[in-house]
C-alpha cells in the first residue's frame, strides 16, 4: 500500500489541555498526521507537538475591522501550517471558498477543502487546493463508512480528478481503510472514530496498520 495521508479533525470534541493530550497521543502514533483544531488550541499544539496543525476554518479578510472573524495570520502566527475549510458543518458560497483559498495561498497557509460531491468536487479542484477531501455530508458523524456505502463514488472521484484525494464520513476500522486505498484514495479523514475513543492511540494504530 502507498503512504497513507490521514488527517484528523477535532472538531470540538476537545479542547484546551485535553486537546494537547490527544495530539501528544497522536504524534507518538505518527507525526506526519494532520490535525484540525479549533483557532483557540492552535499555539499551544503547535508549541507542544511536531504535528501538522491546522486551523479548523479561516476567513478571507485582512487584518482590520473585523470583529469575530478568523484571519489567516492570525492563525499563522501562532503555528498553524494551513486551514480547514468548506467542511459539510461550515459551508462556504463558492466565490467566498476561491477568495479564501487565494488568501490562505498569499499568506502562506496550505488548505484542505471538503467537497459533499463529485460535481462539487470538480469545481473545487479547479481552485487549486492542496488536498481535497470527499466526505458524503448524509455519512458524517455516522456509523455508515463512506468506503462501504459509498463505494461507487470513490471508484468514480479517482477516474475523474486529476489530484489526489482523501476520503471520510463514518470511517472506523482497517477494512474501511482498504477499500478506500484499493478504490484510488490517497488518505482517510477521520472524526470520532479516533477523538471520541476510549484509547486513540490504539485506534490510529489500528487504522494505519500496514
Amino acid at each position: 500500500m502507498e503512504k497513507l495521508i490521514v488527517v484528523i479533525n477535532f472538531k470540538t470534541y476537545k479542547q484546551g489541555k485535553q486537546a494537547i493530550n490527544l495530539a501528544k497521543v497522536i504524534e507518538k502514533v505518527n507525526k506526519d498526521i494532520i490535525i484540525g483544531v479549533q483557532a483557540s488550541d492552535i499555539y499551544e499544539i503547535a508549541k507542544t507537538t511536531k504535528l501538522k496543525v491546522y486551523s479548523q476554518h479561516v476567513d478571507y479578510f485582512k487584518p482590520g475591522r473585523y470583529t469575530g472573524f478568523i484571519l489567516p495570520e492570525a492563525v499563522k502566527k501562532d503555528g498553524a501550517v494551513g486551514s480547514f475549510l468548506n467542511h459539510s458543518e461550515h459551508k462556504l458560497k463558492f466565490r467566498i471558498l476561491k477568495k479564501t483559498i487565494k488568501r490562505c495561498r498569499q499568506t502562506g497557509l496550505k488548505t484542505i477543502v471538503f467537497a459533499s460531491t463529485l460535481k462539487e468536487a470538480e469545481k473545487i479542484q479547479r481552485m487549486k487546493p492542496d488536498y481535497l477531501i470527499i466526505e458524503p455530508p448524509e455519512l458524517v458523524g455516522g456509523k455508515k463508512s463512506v468506503s462501504k456505502v459509498k463505494s461507487e463514488l470513490i471508484e468514480k472521484i479517482a477516474k475523474k480528478l486529476k489530484m489526489q484525494f482523501l476520503v471520510g464520513a463514518g470511517i472506523h476500522s482497517r477494512e474501511d481503510v482498504k477499500i478506500a486505498m484499493k478504490l484510488g484514495a490517497d488518505g482517510i479523514a477521520v472524526s470520532s472514530a479516533v477523538c471520541k475513543s476510549k484509547n486513540p492511540g490504539k485506534k490510529l494504530r489500528e487504522l494505519m496498520k500496514d
